[in-house]
């Protein structure tokens, strides 16, 4: 994949690679936070959502790769009810920040954050709230993580079947839809949130901190969660989860890549741990594993080696459709891109904003 779509607090950055090498060009969006982007494979739109804090939500649609942007419909909930049973929510009923980003089947799905789930079906011109899971008794269990409030950061449309999303929420567990989102069930089982919960709660899947989740996407049955409490794994399509001994030298962090041919592979970007948001002794690396999580190796050649304090957010570790080609971002603005599986890095800036995401086009 030559192009990779770079979403960071101050703009959305290109990178190209050329026959002299990976060439960062000028920001769309100069000075606007980015937290998410989608290039729309089946139609060749691409979307990139925005947080303008006082202005709110922004969705932006360009049909010519990048050269004219476009304003549509920004996902929003409905009035909050004054009556029934989520008159007195404590979740605010406003769009705080579109997290999520998905295509499949002619549709778009929008994660927001607090969790929201939308879907539009006229390249974003429209969007609804899908009232099936807004509406779940379930949701006034669920809590923030790193927010105040919870939201949904991951969505999986089932290349086999359009009509069948995966999605995780943080916290909220793993929730699946089979006939298009009108009907919901939490898929949590063997996820563990002994970290942070009591130990009658630790299996509660309505509580569990899921902070990212991906599938192989040659196997999609295949699939693998960084979760709060470490890495899971799963064989039969999310129903059930496996966790994974914790590997050298954290199993913690936000990030995961699935391989998108061989269901056994995934990569990582450990950090120390909750408390201590930043690598271990300083030292950035990314783990890998071959086998189903049986065994680590870890990679740090091209990486910062000592004094390292960068976090890699949710969205901001990705692998191409290639299998080889990898990129990593930080929140303190570096950028790395490996052309060998992750076993080798090299440093294309330093010096970008915060990166929210990552996403090859």
């Amino acid at each position: 994949m030559d192009l990779l779509h770079v979403a960071t607090r101050k703009g959305l950055f290109e990178l190209r690679r050329s026959p002299a090498g990976w060439r960062l060009g000028p920001p769309h969006f100069p000075g606007e936070p980015v937290t998410q982007v989608l290039a729309d494979p089946a139609d060749g739109n691409w979307y990139a959502a925005l947080r303008l804090g006082h202005f709110g939500v922004k969705v932006k649609r360009s049909a010519d790769h990048g050269r004219t942007w476009q304003d549509v419909a920004a996902p929003a909930f409905p009035p909050k009810p004054t009556e029934g049973p989520w008159k007195d929510d404590p979740m605010p009923w406003a769009v705080d920040l579109v997290w999520s980003l998905e295509a499949g089947g002619g549709r778009l799905w929008a994660g927001a954050l607090p969790a929201g789930l939308f879907v539009s079906d006229d390249r974003g011109e429209s969007w609804q709230l899908v009232e099936s899971l807004w509406d779940r008794p379930e949701r006034g269990q669920w809590f923030g993580g790193g927010y105040d409030h919870p939201g949904i950061h991951s969505i999986l449309v089932d290349p086999r079947d359009p009509e069948h999303v995966t999605l995780a929420i943080s916290c909220g567990g793993v929730w699946q839809t089979r006939d298009g989102g009108r009907t919901w069930a939490n898929t949590s089982e063997g996820l563990d949130a002994g970290a942070y919960m009591p130990p009658e709660r630790r299996f509660d899947g309505n509580i569990q901190d899921v902070h990212r989740l991906d599938a192989c996407a040659a196997q999609p049955d295949a699939l693998w969660v960084q979760h709060h409490g470490g890495i899971f794994r799963s064989t039969d399509g999310g129903m059930r989860w496996q966790p994974i001994a914790s590997p050298a030298p954290s199993g913690f962090g936000f990030a995961v890549a699935a391989h998108p041919a061989d269901p056994q592979r995934a990569w990582f970007a450990p950090a120390h741990s909750d408390a201590q948001r930043m690598p271990v002794d300083g030292r950035m690396v990314v783990t890998e594993t071959r086998d189903g999580g049986a065994s680590f190796v870890s990679h740090g050649e091209g990486l910062p080696a000592s004094d390292a304090y960068h976090l890699v957010y949710r969205h901001a570790l990705v692998c191409a459709d290639d299998g080889r080609t990898l990129a990593m971002g930080s929140t303190t603005g570096g950028l790395w891109v490996s052309e060998d599986e992750g076993a080798s890095w090299q440093c294309v800036s330093r010096d970008l904003p915060p990166i929210a995401a990552l996403r090859f086009a």
